[in-house]
């Protein structure tokens, strides 16, 4: 099962959950970047299910006849910062993004998690004036490839601030949470698809049906994923 980084800690207790249903199934994840996971599925990679953290990534397989029947949306996210636990750069608001020498990370443009990230910032500019969005995007210090690498990198110190999923967020207790106005956060949402090329499309359809099972959205919501809008 290929699945975006910010899906890992609940998409572990769902395989978890899944196997415990279906002796002797086993699971195994390939976590990274949605569009990293889009190519690899388009170069011929072994996958039976694609979650993405976009539905343009989903969209693009569908396109190009790489589904078996229909995606379906299963769970929404919002964005939120994080700051180290001694958070060095005394942050307090979005505001304070754009302070000089302020050490951001985000995830790389064509990521998902960093095309929102910037769709974010670009609305925040509208309640803090046009060179908010210029300040910020000069306080950038590193694009990742996925939301994982933007929390190690504020857990090390390597960063004042990344701004990540409110699951990643949650996953990661010891960092510090500043919350985005909800008028200027921006929605993430995730589909799931089984592949045209799957060799356990009726184990990936039966994972699909567990997902969006009672059980497997109380296991989403318990990661802090939202219902789909």
């Amino acid at each position: 099962m290929f699945a975006a980084a910010s899906l890992t800690e609940a998409f572990q207790e769902l395989g978890r959950g899944f196997e415990a249903e279906n002796p002797g199934v086993v699971v195994t994840f390939n976590f990274a970047g949605s569009q990293a996971l889009r190519t690899q599925i388009e170069e011929g990679a072994a996958a039976d299910m694609f979650a993405s953290a976009s539905l343009k990534e989903m969209e693009q397989l569908a396109a190009e006849g790489m589904l078996s029947g229909v995606a379906w949306t299963f769970a929404t996210n919002l964005l939120t910062i994080v700051v180290p636990p001694d958070n060095p750069a005394d942050l307090e608001s979005p505001l304070d993004l754009a302070r000089p020498g302020v050490k951001l990370v985000l995830a790389a443009e064509q990521v998902p998690a960093g095309g929102y990230a910037r769709q974010l910032i670009d609305r925040l500019a509208g309640v803090y004036g046009a060179s908010f969005s210029e300040a910020v995007r000069e306080n950038v210090v590193s694009s990742e490839d996925n939301v994982k690498q933007i929390v190690a990198k504020v857990q090390l110190g390597e960063a004042d601030a990344g701004i990540v999923y409110e699951t990643d967020a949650l996953a990661a207790a010891s960092l510090i949470t500043i919350a985005i106005p909800p008028e200027q956060n921006v929605v993430a949402e995730y589909p799931i698809a089984v592949l045209a090329q799957a060799t356990n499309g009726h184990l990936a359809a039966a994972f699909v049906e567990y997902l969006l099972s009672p059980d497997g959205l109380a296991t989403l919501e318990g990661w802090g994923f939202r219902p789909p809008l």
